[in-house]
């Protein structure tokens, strides 16, 4: 809400910075290309492990077509009896403006805070919302065990740092000081 000033009537990008999408073409274009065939908001997607459902905001869907979603209904960090399927919203959205209104009417939900996924749930009762299951390993930089695991996958991928990281971490591993750490 608060780059509502910046946006104006044009659709607009959100991309948290908690997660990170590594994928041969880029998340946000894969979510344009769908915005460019349907016209209206587009939630970037990917299936989860159900176990993990509560994490995230989670929809209920109807397919249009390989990797495309007609969004029926919405729940934010459902329990896993809730969760309508194991569809996540994983940090990646094109908008219409038409989020600003429903955001100032939006209460308070989950955590106590205006979830974005109250507002968008709110936003289908005036306006279809397609759901893009993009494609790439995305990466939860939120969680500190993700925010390893992508450190780690995109140290990897980078010609300059493969070789010797490698050799770092293959160090470590033969180290006392590992087996000690990992002994305990």
């Amino acid at each position: 809400h608060c780059a509502k000033s910046f946006i104006g009537d044009e659709p607009f990008a959100v991309m948290l910075g908690d997660d990170v999408v590594d994928s041969e073409v880029p998340c946000l274009k894969q979510l344009m290309n769908c915005y460019e065939e349907y016209n209206t908001s587009i939630l970037g997607v990917q299936q989860v492990e159900k176990s993990q459902v509560s994490k995230y905001g989670v929809i209920k869907n109807l397919n249009i077509e390989k990797c495309v979603y007609k969004v029926k209904d919405l729940i934010e960090k459902p329990s896993v009896q809730e969760a309508p399927s194991n569809i996540a919203i994983l940090g990646r959205y094109i908008l219409m403006p038409d989020i600003f209104n429903v955001l100032e009417k939006t209460k308070p939900g989950k955590g106590d805070e205006i979830q974005l996924t109250d507002a968008l749930k709110n936003l289908l009762e005036h306006q279809v919302i397609y759901a893009c299951e993009f494609k790439g390993r995305r990466y939860d930089v939120g969680d500190k065990f993700g925010y390893l695991q992508a450190t780690v996958g995109m140290a990897l991928k980078r010609d300059d740092l493969r070789d010797p990281f490698m050799n770092y971490l293959s160090g470590l591993y033969e180290s006392k000081i590992f087996n000690e750490t990992a002994a305990k």
